[in-house]
């Protein structure tokens, strides 16, 4: 491979420079005034050698060459007050102009007075300025030398060049304005976008633990209660079937518990966070929720009337349910009744959860439960009540409804209703 020698890229250089000059704008380049004031002395370097380099009837005597060298001047705060420097450099090149000297020396400083207008002004003030220099420039002209007026006339071309190629030059500075301007703002949408999903997937992981780890804690806290009972209710008449079998409720869901935790952890671990989360709890998941709150010692009566559901709003209405019979458990009293119906309608599914129970402490310290439901059926566009039941009967309830994408069919209904036997 060739090393790229300093010759070789020394054209590249100098194209970007001219490229970054281009493209930067006038009004905010750096070292604009220290690089305008170099300008200045260069173009009155030129035209002290235009002026000199002259025929004696055209070279300018005192008055000429002070005239010539205040035009100068005023290219310093060029970018700053535009307009005001063309119109001193104007005022100046006239009377200059009028007496007859060389015609060409002032000629670098006006054209690069006009290209300042046209590049950092609107379009229409450029070419009515510059059509009021020329009608100026010829009018002085014409009291001067018809014959030097004409071809001002002819020469007139190189002076609507300069201004189109400003405003060219301005438009594409707002082009590439723009460019960029649309660059960084996908740049901080998709930081944005970024920043929503993390928070969106933080928030989504924080759910599921807090309803894994609510539902499995408590019904363990419930069923070790259990076992704690009859060890020391009857110690003479142990009841060791009863024991066993607590201890074996309490096993089983220490493994469901770790099962459903290695799924979400799964998402915190893997780069692919998507193919990371595993089958969607949904619907058929409901027998087991009821299963274990009975174990806990609740008498739940589950109906569900639903069949193909989506798997967002069948993940949904499983955690709500789940949340619900945790509280029922945690708040209820000893044995609560709980009626958990779930049933499709035209295009929604409705669940309701209802116990006959005390309900929480109003003075214990509130907790994300309902907050995570209602963040559960938001997620799927739906809607979710809960709080004391109403008209006397005591008890909570928990009613949602989450919309279906399209109406699921009933046909095939799936009724199941436990024993009231804890």
């Amino acid at each position: 491979m060739q090393a790229t020698t300093p010759e070789s890229s020394w054209p590249s250089r100098l194209g970007e420079r001219i490229m970054a000059a281009i493209n930067r704008d006038p009004l905010t380049a750096p070292h604009r005034d220290r690089n305008d004031a170099v300008l200045a002395v260069v173009l009155l370097a030129g035209a002290v050698c235009l002026a000199s380099f002259t025929g004696e009837g055209s070279r300018p005597d005192a008055v000429g060459w002070t005239l010539l060298v205040a035009l100068h001047v005023p290219i310093v705060w060029r970018r700053r007050h535009p307009l005001l420097v063309l119109a001193a450099v104007v005022a100046l090149v006239g009377p200059y102009h009028a007496m007859d000297h060389n015609h060409t020396a002032p000629g670098p400083a006006s054209y690069v007075a006009l290209y300042t207008l046209a590049v950092t002004g609107r379009p229409l003030r450029t070419i009515l300025t510059g059509t009021a220099v020329l009608t100026v420039s010829v009018s002085i002209m014409l009291t001067v030398n018809t014959h030097q007026a004409v071809e001002l006339i002819r020469i007139s071309g190189w002076v609507v060049a300069i201004l189109f190629a400003g405003v060219d030059v301005r438009y594409y500075r707002q082009y590439v304005a723009a460019i960029v301007e649309r660059a960084e703002r996908a740049e901080r949408t998709r930081e944005e976008e970024a920043r929503r999903r993390v928070a969106e997937e933080r928030l989504r992981v924080a759910r599921d633990l807090h309803d894994l780890l609510a539902h499995s804690i408590t019904l363990i806290g419930v069923q070790t209660s259990v076992a704690a009972h009859v060890l020391t209710a009857d110690p003479d008449r142990l009841d060791r079937a009863a024991v066993a079998k607590a201890l074996d409720d309490i096993a089983e869901t220490c493994r469901s518990a770790r099962g459903e935790l290695r799924t979400t952890l799964e998402v915190l671990r893997d780069q692919d966070a998507c193919d990371a989360r595993g089958p969607l709890p949904g619907l058929y998941g409901l027998p087991d929720l009821a299963q274990a709150a009975r174990f806990a010692g609740a008498r739940v009566d589950l109906s569900v009337r639903a069949d193909d559901v989506p798997p967002a709003v069948g993940a949904a209405a499983y955690r709500i349910v789940q949340e619900a019979l945790t509280n029922a458990v945690r708040h209820a009293g000893p044995e609560p009744s709980v009626r958990v119906e779930v049933h499709a309608e035209r295009g929604a599914l409705s669940l309701s959860v209802t116990d006959d129970g005390t309900g929480p402490d109003p003075d214990g310290t509130p907790g994300f439960g309902l907050v995570g439901m209602r963040e559960r059926a938001r997620s799927v566009g739906g809607t979710l009540d809960a709080g004391p039941r109403g008209g006397g009967a005591g008890g909570f309830q928990v009613t949602a409804v989450l919309p279906t994408p399209t109406t699921p069919s009933t046909t095939d209904t799936t009724t199941i209703t436990a024993e009231r036997a804890g």
